[in-house]
């Protein structure tokens, strides 16, 4: 029933998108929306400072004229998944989201490691790096909320720890046997925020079916903020993708926490802060290796 309702849903949103105007005027520091011209000023910025991720074309019949036709959306390849999310044990108390959620809520199921990367890297791209020049959403709306990630503490510091099994190679040895992952990063017309799109490989490199990529999502998020859904700019079969209906509303918490301490996020830094952000659905996929990064 959810996956009707994810296809009937997605159907209408395509011509909605199809209807709605190209953003021109910027309204990030208002809404926390992109234009394209920021989507696209956002991902040099990423290419720049994380060269893992790279512009693409994709198939021509599907090139979007209001995009740069050398860089429609944005690739990074053979991202490793060294477990299942039933592999992680979690120690402290869960952190339920979205408490008012039919569904029973989101529950914040990050990637934690030995202090919140998050609250860190935030620090850096607001207080301490001064160098660089500076939705509406759809009715009976199912993707899970994603409103409280700020207010309920998701750019603090946490003492969850996680405690993970190895999983060894099927031959022997000390050798993770590693699923991988091909991620995009698409401007979503409609919502006016970035989407990011996976496609997983298993241990062997064959590509996976739903089921199998869904050991490697929250539980909490499969088929609800993660759908099924065809890929903007490739043919081929629907691809998994975390639905952006609540992108822009998260950034905007993201970006009034920042101003109230006293930090200033630019435009060209939203990739960087979105990708560790979603990464609390798909939290065992290492695909973040921005914090290193000057920002």
């Amino acid at each position: 029933m959810q996956n009707i309702y994810n296809s009937v849903k997605s159907g209408g949103l395509k011509v909605a998108e199809f209807l709605t105007p190209v953003l021109k005027e910027s309204k990030f520091q208002e809404t926390g929306v992109l234009t394209p011209e920021e989507f696209v000023a956002a991902g040099d910025h990423l290419v720049h400072h994380c060269p893992s991720w790279q512009w693409a074309v994709g198939d021509q019949a599907f090139i979007k004229d209001y995009l740069p036709a050398d860089k429609q959306f944005l690739i990074t390849k053979n991202v490793p998944c060294y477990k299942r999310c039933k592999q992680m044990e979690y120690r402290g108390e869960e952190m339920v989201l979205d408490n008012d959620d039919p569904e029973g809520g989101w529950v914040d199921t990050h990637h934690y490691h030995e202090k919140d990367e998050v609250e860190t890297q935030v620090s850096e791209m607001t207080l301490e790096d001064k160098s660089e020049e500076k939705e509406e959403d759809v009715e009976d709306e199912e993707a899970v909320d994603m409103d409280e990630f700020v207010e309920q503490g998701g750019l603090e510091e946490d003492t969850n720890t996680v405690i993970t099994e190895p999983k060894l190679a099927s031959k022997g040895g000390e050798i993770l046997s590693t699923r991988t992952y091909d991620l995009n990063i698409t401007y979503d017309k409609y919502y006016q925020t970035p989407r990011l799109w996976l496609t997983g490989y298993n241990e062997n490199r064959v590509a996976m079916g739903v089921d199998e990529m869904y050991e490697d999502f929250s539980a909490d998020h499969a088929n609800k903020t993660i759908t099924m859904e065809t890929h903007p700019h490739l043919p081929g079969p629907p691809l998994a993708s975390v639905h952006p209906c609540k992108h822009a509303q998260t950034m905007k918490k993201l970006l009034d926490q920042i101003s109230e301490g006293g930090g200033d996020l630019q435009v060209h830094q939203y990739l960087i802060l979105f990708l560790k952000f979603v990464q609390a659905i798909i939290p065992t996929i290492e695909y973040d290796f921005t914090q290193n990064f000057a920002l």
